[in-house]
């Protein structure tokens, strides 16, 4: 290479694009003298053709023909890829998309403009037509002549643009009017300018910021799976790695650290779920260009089928992170190998709460891992958020209360647009109910402490078959104590609870209802949070005939809903006024049934004595009488207490004996039922 004019240019791929950028001003020299009278005459309509001309006479072309000098530069620029083995953004381009250096000069012809707007006044010039500063279809056509006189320079732009490569700007006009234009993400790629945002939707991580594979906290079986996908994904034995699991929990950083392995760095590209989206066609070229592997996030509804447009411009493992529900379909994943990522378990959790308290350690991390199951990007993010808090309050290390400040942080960016956060706090000593009923809430709270390890103490049968979820349904009249339970069980857990009403959740439109709870099972499995899904019997009534469309959709409704149930690997509590109207099939998931009934007299009293004021003055026998003889339910005591503390308020005075009957007798009237009680009703307010 001694004699190579190249051989001083250090190898990068800057000056890659450059000497091929020099080889389209050459190409554009050749078939542009042509068109005047002399060179001399061109040099004299474009003064700035004239530094790029001596540019190119200086490297060795001086005296040379057109075709001379283009076969020169060539020869030259190949010898000098050889010696560079590293990426050159261009020359993987090329190789990918199928071009040979005619097509590839061609190509960087059409962004001539993009670099040196003058440029565009010579195109306007070949062209004889005022305002078209980019070549036309029929320009770089005849500037392919060995190609064109068989019909193949428009066969070679044709692939440029099924590529990405280059976009039509004025597709309405006649095919030879044409004007192309390269994507500007793509041209500054091209150019050595790689940014982490090259284009909306799309993400760029060079391998040196993805983890190494041995770095990331993986169960031992998983781990030992994954030593063997780089291999067979660089063999092209597999197109495509797809990792199923929620969201937030290591699907990318998994996927990435496999784009290292092979060499790669990530292209991530989010929201493009309909497969005629514009972006596609970015990132085949963008992924060749940058030498990375793109990683397609798609979370496709239950039952939707997300389709991959094969990806063009580039030849390489394609990455796809995918939820739990929903599958994918395209050339590029008919031979991909699949692998779930689950949620963290208890030992992988305390790793990963360690590993993000680095800098500012967790008083208690197995406290920590044991309360709060959720998933290893949450995790992340709660720990930098913890942290802040206990530098406010000038802590060297993180408590549980900063974990769980953070935590509800996330919980309500994620789940307040899908479900409504009730306030929780108390124990079961706030709550009056029978015997029974409080030993079944009791044995609830112990299931959902130990949900994770239970599947541990069985035998075979049952190994496989349990997840960490816990569903329970309380059944019983209105008024009875069931969301106060779900309240009580809560505050027990130290969780977050969430109540979804089902009748809001359920649309209207074919498909929209699963959508809507998948979504919101899946954001409250990832941040473990306690789920009330209030009036259940909206959709797990008993399944009817199909008699009418109105039907089988409901059926399909139902069905899902019990199917995601199952698999739901949270805690969640069902609330019903009509035990006997829920589906069969549904109670057969259910894991604790507790059924709260009206009160009777002991437990009214203990209601009273929860909710009125430890100073009223109330007097004792006729505390008696209202516990007796007064059959109210659990809500409508709550609501007579706060009448009579409002009338009290009023008063100035604490509650009396003719406040509360005040109070009762009201709840009666309201019910439209007679009070049972002996008395007058003396009503106590002022103005």
């Amino acid at each position: 290479m001694n004699n190579n004019p190249f051989s001083d240019i250090p190898p990068a791929p800057a000056e890659h694009f450059k000497l091929l950028f020099y080889a389209a001003v050459l190409r554009v020299l050749e078939r542009t003298s042509s068109a005047f009278e002399s060179r001399d005459e061109m040099f004299k309509r474009f003064p700035f053709l004239i530094g790029y001309y001596n540019e190119l006479a200086e490297r060795g072309l001086e005296g040379c023909s057109a075709d001379e000098a283009s076969d020169l530069w060539q020869g030259w620029l190949r010898e000098w890829e050889e010696v560079f083995t590293g990426h050159l953004p261009l020359r993987a381009l090329r190789d990918a998309a199928g071009l040979d250096h005619h097509a590839i000069t061609i190509f960087l012809c059409i962004g001539l403009i993009e670099e040196e707007q003058r440029f565009g006044g010579l195109f306007e010039a070949l062209h004889g037509v005022v305002g078209q500063h980019r070549p036309t279809l029929g320009l770089l056509s005849s500037w392919l002549p060995e190609a064109s006189e068989h019909g193949e320079g428009r066969e070679v732009i044709r692939l440029m643009q099924e590529t990405g490569l280059v976009k039509v700007l004025n597709p309405d006009s006649p095919r030879s009017e044409w004007v192309f234009q390269i994507p500007a993400p793509l041209w500054d790629i091209l150019r050595g300018q790689a940014c982490e945002r090259p284009a909306s939707g799309l993400q760029y991580l060079p391998a040196e910021k993805l983890l190494p594979l041995d770095e990331i906290i993986l169960p031992d079986a998983l781990r030992a799976l994954l030593d063997t996908v780089p291999p067979v994904l660089s063999s092209g034995e597999a197109r495509a790695l797809v990792v199923r699991g929620p969201r937030c929990n290591g699907r990318k950083t998994l996927l990435g650290a496999v784009a290292r392995e092979l060499g790669r760095g990530l292209l991530i590209a989010r929201g493009l779920q309909k497969p005629d989206d514009e972006r596609w066609g970015l990132v085949g070229p963008v992924a060749s260009a940058l030498c990375a592997m793109p990683l397609i996030v798609m979370e496709p509804a239950p039952g939707e089928t997300a389709e991959i447009p094969g990806l063009k411009g580039y030849d390489g493992p394609l990455g796809v992170a995918l939820g739990k529900q929903g599958g994918i379909s395209g050339p590029d994943v008919e031979s991909a190998l699949t692998v779930t990522l689950d949620m963290p378990g208890l030992e992988d959790r305390r790793l990963h709460w360690i590993a993000a308290s680095a800098a500012r350690p967790i008083k208690d991390v197995e406290a920590v891992s044991e309360s709060f199951r959720i998933a290893s990007g949450h995790i992340r993010r709660s720990t930098r958020l913890a942290s802040s808090y206990a530098a406010l309050a000038g802590r060297s290390s993180i408590e549980l209360s900063d974990v769980q400040q953070a935590c509800r942080t996330l919980n309500r960016q994620s789940l307040d647009s899908l479900a409504t956060r009730i306030e929780v706090s108390g124990d079961w000593g706030h709550l009056a109910v029978s015997g029974g009923t409080e030993q079944e809430l009791r044995n609830l709270e112990v299931r959902c402490r130990h949900r994770e390890r239970l599947h541990r103490h069985m035998g075979i049968a049952l190994d496989n078959q349990l997840n960490a979820g816990v569903r329970a349904l309380f059944t019983g009249p209105s008024g009875t104590g069931k969301t106060l339970a779900a309240r009580l069980l809560a505050s027990s857990l130290e969780k977050d609870l969430y109540r979804v009403d089902l009748s809001s959740v359920v649309n209207k439109y074919i498909g929209e209802t699963e959508k809507n709870l998948n979504q919101l099972f899946s954001r409250a499995e990832e941040l473990d949070v306690v789920l009330l899904l209030d009036e259940g019997d909206a959709l797990l009534t008993q399944r009817t005939a199909v008699q009418t469309s109105n039907d089988r959709y409901a059926n399909l409704e139902t069905n899902f809903l019990l199917q995601r149930i199952e698999s739901y690997e949270g805690i969640v509590v069902i609330t019903t006024n009509a035990g006997s109207r829920i589906d069969s099939a549904f109670q057969r998931r259910i894991d604790v049934v507790v059924e709260f009934r009206p009160p009777d007299a002991v437990e009214r009293w203990a209601i009273w004595q929860l909710h009125l004021p430890s100073n009223h003055a109330v007097d004792h026998a006729f505390f008696e009488e209202v516990a007796g003889e007064c059959a109210l339910s659990g809500g409508q005591i709550r609501n007579a207490a706060l009448h009579a503390a409002l009338l009290a308020l009023n008063d100035g005075d604490a509650v009396t004996t003719g406040h509360l009957e005040s109070a009762v007798h009201r709840e009666y009237r309201k019910a439209g039922a007679v009070c049972p009680l002996r008395g007058t009703v003396v009503v106590h307010a002022r103005g």
